[in-house]
C-alpha cells in the first residue's frame, strides 16, 4: 500500500508518473481515446487519464512496472510480446500488455475476436496489430 497526498484535481496518470515515478504509464490523448495510459485497477483495465487519483483510495492499481515478479523476471505476457516482436516504438506497449493481462486473467483461452476486442481501446500507430494479437495468443497457449 502506498499513501500519497494529492490535490483533488490530480489524475491517476499524473500521480503515477509525476509523484511515484512510474513512467511506464504513458500520457497520450488525456481523453481516454488512445489507451496509452492503461493500468489495472482491481484487475480491470482502465484509462488512468480519466480516473481522479482520489478515486483509487483502497483500490489495487497495477502498472506495467507491477507485472515484474519479485525475482526480476517478466510476466508471461511480457515475454510473449518480446518473443513475437509485438512492440515497435513501445509507446502503446504497456497499454496493450495490461489490456491483454486483464483479458487473460478473466478468460485464459480467448479467441482472436475476443483478443482484438480487448485490445481495441489501445491505438498503435506502428504495427498492423498482427504481432500483438499473436503475442496474446502465444501467452494464452503458454508458448
Amino acid at each position: 500500500m502506498v499513501e500519497v497526498a494529492v490535490s483533488p484535481g490530480t489524475l491517476l496518470v499524473d500521480l503515477l508518473r509525476e509523484n511515484l515515478g512510474l513512467t511506464g504509464t504513458k500520457v497520450g490523448c488525456r481523453e481516454g481515446e488512445c489507451g496509452a495510459c492503461t493500468v489495472l485497477m482491481d484487475g480491470e483495465a482502465v484509462n488512468s487519464c480519466l480516473i481522479p487519483a482520489l478515486k483509487v483510495q483502497g483500490r489495487e492499481v497495477t502498472t506495467i512496472e507491477g507485472l515484474q515478479k519479485p525475482d526480476g523476471s517478466l510476466d508471461p505476457i511480457q515475454d510473449a510480446f518480446m518473443e513475437a516482436g509485438a512492440a515497435q516504438c513501445g509507446f502503446c506497449t504497456p497499454g496493450m500488455i495490461l489490456n491483454a493481462k486483464a483479458l487473460l486473467n478473466s478468460n485464459p483461452d480467448p479467441d482472436e475476436g475476443e483478443i482484438r476486442k480487448a485490445l481495441s481501446g489501445v491505438l498503435c500507430r506502428c504495427t498492423g496489430y498482427r504481432k500483438i494479437v499473436q503475442a496474446v495468443k502465444n501467452a494464452a497457449s503458454g508458448k
